[in-house]
């Protein structure tokens, strides 16, 4: 969803190419040990989980999963302890981008079940991404269904903004990605992107509801065995479009911490390593959160700040690409509302 779409994750990401006008230098603490400084656990119960995102109390995660009897990926809320795991769509068709809607009551979510009769498309080519992947709201048990976009291209990507007062989703139209907004009941659908070369996605709001955070590549790369991923920050009508990342390689996945002040994302370390790390928006520094050799990805962080849920292959076994959920106990980092 808000980013690279789950399987996007996947792809190799070479650490290439320059940003030669870049204005911002990230600093990176070297006083942190290459170890994981904080305590990390698995989400019990779940097979298969990627893209996993808190509810407005915190204590449940809507997330992509695959279980026994799935064919393909499908939408599951689940509690934080491993209990009361339910799936939210049972229709035929692959579902993708999912996240809670802030009154509590309401869930977004992406599936192509209206749209069966289009080539399934492939979520890890953006040049194929699945036309006919529409975004649908429903209540906490995937009952009352009401569709909010309709029109065969791809919409996903799918976040709200904290107040609940605008949902911000993805849609791709003729291979162009741009950001979009429109009215939790689906009305007032509006571009707010319009930059034919970077291709942006998997945004999210700030908590001051009005400054959104994406990753974009450019499309001019797509066709290159390398391509970089870059953060920018703008406003909820399309201005003021700033990019926050230079250094070449992999920023994806951004998501703002309740304070305002970081963000999390994840970034490419050498032999394809990904890994998250919280950057600091004021001073610029960063640090390392994870340090797992393989996979580590889709961080999201619980509205009091003191958890983060990601997606990790670690505990897959060997050779495998299975992503499951993990939570990391980040209390000690302070990045609660201020």
């Amino acid at each position: 969803m808000r980013h690279f779409n789950w399987v996007g994750c996947l792809l190799i990401f070479a650490l290439t190419i320059q940003q030669s006008n870049a204005q911002t230098t990230v600093q990176t603490k070297t006083d942190t040990p290459l170890q994981e400084q904080f305590k990390i656990w698995k989400v019990p119960n779940v097979t298969r989980g990627v893209e996993p995102y808190f509810s407005p109390d915190g204590k449940t995660l809507i997330y992509n999963g695959k279980e026994e009897g799935d064919s393909t990926y499908k939408v599951y809320t689940i509690n934080i302890d491993g209990t009361n795991r339910r799936r939210i769509n049972s229709a035929p068709g692959n579902d993708a981008c999912s996240f809670f809607n802030p009154d509590g009551k309401h869930l977004v979510w992406t599936t192509t079940k209206d749209n069966l009769d289009l080539l399934p498309g492939n979520y890890s080519d953006s040049q194929n991404y699945p036309q006919g992947a529409e975004i649908y709201a429903s209540d906490l048990d995937g009952n009352h269904v009401v569709r909010l976009t309709n029109n065969k291209n791809y919409d996903a990507e799918v976040t709200f903004a904290p107040d609940g007062h605008k949902i911000l989703f993805g849609r791709q139209i003729n291979g162009q990605m741009d950001l979009w907004t429109m009215d939790p009941d689906g009305k007032n659908q509006k571009q707010i992107t319009f930059t034919p070369d970077w291709q942006e996605g998997g945004a999210l709001y700030f908590p001051d509801n009005k400054t959104i955070i994406t990753r974009a590549w450019k499309k001019s790369e797509e066709n290159l065995p390398s391509r970089s991923m870059q953060l920018f920050t703008l406003k909820e009508d399309g201005s003021e479009l700033t990019q926050l990342t230079f250094d070449e390689g992999t920023h994806w996945a951004p998501y703002p911490a309740p304070d305002g002040i970081h963000i999390l994302y994840v970034k490419v370390f050498p032999k394809r390593n990904y890994e998250i790390v919280v950057l600091n928006l004021k001073t610029k520094e960063e640090q390392r959160l994870t340090f797992f050799d393989g996979f580590d990805g889709f961080p999201s962080i619980s509205p009091d700040g003191k958890l983060v849920a990601f997606s990790s292959s670690r505990g897959a076994t060997k050779g495998s690409r299975a992503l499951s959920l993990y939570l990391i106990d980040v209390s000690s980092l302070h990045l609660g509302k201020q």
